[in-house]
């Protein structure tokens, strides 16, 4: 099983990095083209045009 240790993904119009730190955190990046949410909790992501506007950047670690 994966825990998620960082909620995290780029703008890929923009550039921004934007990170969710807690639960219900939604933070978009500047251009408005994306956004993230779920802390640690879950995964979220938000786009306007297709999933190929961010890269993700999640990090996680396996747990037993």
């Amino acid at each position: 099983m994966k825990k998620i240790i960082k909620n995290s993904i780029k703008c890929n119009l923009c550039g921004d990095i934007i990170v969710s730190k807690y639960t219900h955190d939604k933070v978009t990046c500047k251009c408005g083209t994306c956004s993230v949410d779920g802390g640690n909790s879950y995964l979220k992501r938000g786009y306007v045009n297709s999933n190929d506007d961010f890269t993700e950047l999640s990090e996680y670690i396996e747990i037993q």
